[in-house]
């Protein structure tokens, strides 16, 4: 059974950024191409919410999104919660999680 996935405030945001960056720089394929990995990733979490290995704060979850992108993540109970995307091309010290 898949579980309930919840966008915070902040992976909305910081999608929506990454969304942008793309739409400005790259092709309308990429982005898509981009939106079609992130969806596949997210339902891929929802049915097995175990499968990243947790980051640096324990209970927080660290998912590959090709080279250039990460998500963060959270498992409450029955929800998984998404916390942020992250550009790995950023310093890492800025990161929250």
């Amino acid at each position: 059974m898949a579980l309930k996935v919840n966008w915070t405030t902040e992976a909305v945001n910081s999608y929506e950024s990454i969304i942008s960056y793309l739409q400005q720089e790259w092709t309308i394929k990429d982005v898509e191409y981009f939106n079609e990995c992130v969806n596949a990733l997210i339902n891929n979490i929802s049915i097995q919410p175990y499968l990243f290995k947790a980051s640096s704060i324990k209970q927080i979850r660290k998912a590959t999104i090709g080279k250039q992108n990460s998500l963060f993540y959270i498992i409450r109970s029955d929800e998984i919660f998404l916390l942020q995307f992250w550009d790995n091309r950023q310093n890492p010290d800025k990161r929250k999680y």
